[in-house]
């Protein structure tokens, strides 16, 4: 496909693959500076649309969403939880993020933020090319990298650029572009998955909830006033099928309910997935004139609502190296991406596994393991130095502020 002809050539300073929020994104970010991007996905504007995926956002990336003049769409829809619940021994646990660290997090869809983000490229003008197929990235050593693909309608097109920016997810191409032997993959499989359901039924409560019990974790969300979201510790090869709703109400409200009498507000099943659990980072982010963001460098457990916002902090610190790369600053300004995206990947990595081993059943797991977890989940919720650590963790920590934490406030619990 390399030397097929093309019917256009088109030459902006950054050629974008992947229109998913990471990729979106960064063409916003750039765009406010006078930098123009063209955006191609594989996939149309509807199918991104319609991906139930993550809904939690960190204080930082809401604030952007607003400030950068995205849409403030999130403080008129969005839900902000000043905690979140644990629960676990038949008992729940409040953790109050904005008495002990200050802030907040938004429940607010992944599809939102990406309907948000589309929107806005199109009110602004930028180029996207949902659909296309045959995408190919030449050149990508060279100092004049090149995008090929085919639009809808068949025709071929080609983008000659200065950088190109992977952002096309964790099942893309552009990982693969950097030579097998120059790249290092960190990776685990966890042994469970988790099974999520769609079910039209008022809230249950009025924040997130997380519980262990013996009969294994549950959590418990929403997505709208009507429709809850919700999830519980599966087999990773667990079949839909095998579940009818009964069972399934059956096994959350074991999973949930305490002696305080907690019980969740039941409806009809909309939706039921399988979701495995992995954890990957790939080094290096940067090859050449390519640079990788988002899923496509790296993914996490959901268990601690850190795959999305760490998207949104890549394209933050990328549009500023990039900004710096094609001003005065030069190539060298791309040095410092990695590092800096780095850091917070890796950190984001250790909090999401301890999630996970802090509220999920090890396959095989004995009565010690269980009264380990006990133990370790009353010193979180008994001590202040254990509420602050999980709500400034959940609750992200701010660009630029690694090296700053937020002084703990103190609570009320």
């Amino acid at each position: 496909m390399a030397d097929a002809v093309v019917d256009t050539v088109a030459s902006v300073p950054v050629a974008v693959i992947g229109a998913g929020p990471a990729g979106l994104m960064l063409a916003h970010r750039l765009s406010r500076a006078g930098v123009d991007t063209i955006v191609v996905d594989t996939r149309t504007r509807r199918e991104i649309e319609t991906t139930h995926r993550a809904g939690i956002l960190e204080a930082d990336a809401a604030r952007d969403l607003v400030e950068t003049g995205v849409s403030d769409r999130i403080l008129r829809e969005g839900h902000e939880h000043e905690g979140t619940e644990l629960r676990f021994g038949g008992r729940a646990h409040r953790i109050h993020f904005k008495a002990l660290v200050g802030e907040s997090v938004w429940l607010y869809p992944q599809t939102d933020v990406f309907i948000d983000l589309a929107d806005a490229r199109e009110r602004d003008g930028g180029t996207v090319h949902f659909g296309v197929e045959d995408t190919e990235v030449l050149d990508i050593t060279t100092s004049a990298p090149r995008v090929r693909y085919t639009a809808a309608d068949g025709s071929r097109h080609e983008v000659r650029a200065r950088y190109v920016v992977g952002a096309d997810g964790s099942r893309g191409m552009c990982r693969d572009l950097v030579p097998e032997d120059r790249r290092v993959r960190y990776g685990k499989e966890y042994p469970f998955a988790w099974f999520g359901i769609m079910a039209e039924a008022p809230p249950s409560a009025p924040e997130l909830v997380y519980a262990h019990s013996e009969h294994g974790f549950a959590l418990i969300s929403r997505r709208t006033e009507t429709v809850q979201r919700m999830y519980f510790q599966s087999s990773p090869d667990e079949s839909v099928d095998a579940w009818p709703d009964d069972r399934v109400w059956e096994t959350l409200q074991a999973r949930v309910g305490g002696e305080d009498g907690f019980r969740l507000t039941e409806g009809p099943i909309l939706v039921k997935t399988v979701l495995r659990f992995r954890s990957f980072v790939q080094e290096p982010m940067r090859w050449g004139s390519m640079v990788l963001a988002g899923d496509a460098a790296h993914t996490v457990p959901p268990t601690g609502a850190r795959g999305l916002n760490l998207a949104l902090h890549d394209v933050k610190v990328l549009a500023d190296a990039l900004l710096r790369a094609l001003g005065t600053a030069g190539e060298t300004a791309l040095e410092d991406y990695q590092p800096r995206a780095l850091r917070r990947i890796w950190r984001a990595q250790n909090f999401s596994h301890w999630m996970t081993q802090l509220l999920h059943t090890p396959p095989g797991g004995t009565p010690f393991d269980l009264r380990r977890q006990l133990g370790e989940l009353d010193n979180v919720v008994g001590t202040l130095a254990g509420r602050t650590y999980l709500a400034e963790q959940y609750t992200g920590w701010p660009a630029g502020s690694q090296d700053r934490p937020r002084r703990p406030q103190g609570d009320n619990p």
